[in-house]
């Protein structure tokens, strides 16, 4: 092999470990815990949110993600890959959220880094789509079992940092009893509603429909880019109307054309249903966060479904 071959090779490891380097200066944290604090990433938002309340002082969580992006598309940098491989606690969603999950999870030492898949024995519904069976990713957005994910989340905690797992546990006792309040509201606000049916950009919220006996009807399936046929906005259109569906339900993070189209067809009104897979930039400087923006979901809903 020539010398001049082994330039890029070179010039490439010097740049991953000055990423390393840099990321450990900038966060002053011990990977093991130790004197300081935890280091922690999460692939996407809702990690973060329940990672940030359960770490509290004793972690430093990031966010692979960035405000605005969608994670189900979103590709990690070299500087978000040597994050992750340098935290003493890595927690992904698993269930193919992560498009680089499987590959992170092969890559990464488990003697240094302690992994967690929030979603992991949670992720139960699947779809059929292009004649293939996915599992629907989107565990976080019913709230029991966001409150098992945290659960999961803080046992990982105790084991990267036994020293702090009493702060762990009970953090993580305070966010659950916040999504145990969640929970009741959903219940008792979407009970009575007169309607059931709601439709939506992607498949995104089967779980929560599940959990209070709602149907979920998606524009697209469980990615979000997908683009529906002329067929299936067709048929949509006639559900609209013969269910005598009032809205539309369009997202955040993705184009609403579609959306706006049914509802232009439909003579529906359009609403935000978020599925908190990011915040966008206002949002995250405004202090939303996960659970005010899961409140702002059920006001909607409520309007949608015609709730007394």
């Amino acid at each position: 092999m020539r010398k001049g071959a082994l330039a890029p090779i070179a010039i490439m490891v010097l740049i991953v470990g000055l990423i390393a380097i840099a990321i450990r200066r900038e966060e002053g944290d011990s990977p093991a815990g130790g004197g300081s604090r935890l280091s922690v990433t999460a692939s996407f938002y809702p990690l973060y949110y329940f990672a940030t309340r359960v770490g509290g002082e004793n972690a430093a969580v990031s966010d692979i993600t960035p405000p605005g992006a969608e994670p189900h598309d979103y590709e990690p940098t070299p500087r978000d890959i040597v994050q992750m491989s340098s935290s003493a606690l890595l927690i992904l969603n698993g269930a193919g959220l992560e498009a680089w999950g499987d590959k992170i999870r092969s890559d990464i030492n488990p003697g240094r880094t302690r992994l967690v898949v929030a979603a992991e024995g949670l992720a139960t519904r699947t779809l059929v789509e292009n004649g293939e069976t996915t599992t629907d990713p989107h565990v976080w957005l019913s709230p029991p079992l966001a409150a098992k994910m945290v659960g999961a989340i803080a046992a990982g905690f105790e084991s990267a940092d036994p020293a702090h797992a009493a702060g762990y546990h009970a953090r993580a006792d305070s966010l659950e009893a916040d999504l145990a309040a969640l929970d009741r509201d959903y219940r008792a606000g979407l009970h009575t509603c007169g309607v059931r049916d709601f439709v939506t950009s992607h498949a995104a919220f089967g779980y929560l429909a599940e959990a209070y006996d709602l149907h979920q009807v998606a524009i697209a399936g469980l990615s979000p880019d997908a683009e529906p046929s002329p067929k299936t906005l067709a048929d949509l259109a006639g559900f609209v109307r013969t269910k005598g569906l009032r809205y539309i339900f369009f997202e955040t993070l993705v184009s609403p054309r579609f959306a706006r189209a049914l509802a232009a067809e439909t003579g529906a009104k359009t609403l935000v249903l978020d599925p908190l897979e990011g915040l966008l930039p206002e949002e995250a400087a405004g202090g939303e966060n996960y659970i005010s923006i899961m409140r702002r979901n059920l006001a909607n809903l409520r309007i949608a479904l015609q709730c007394p």
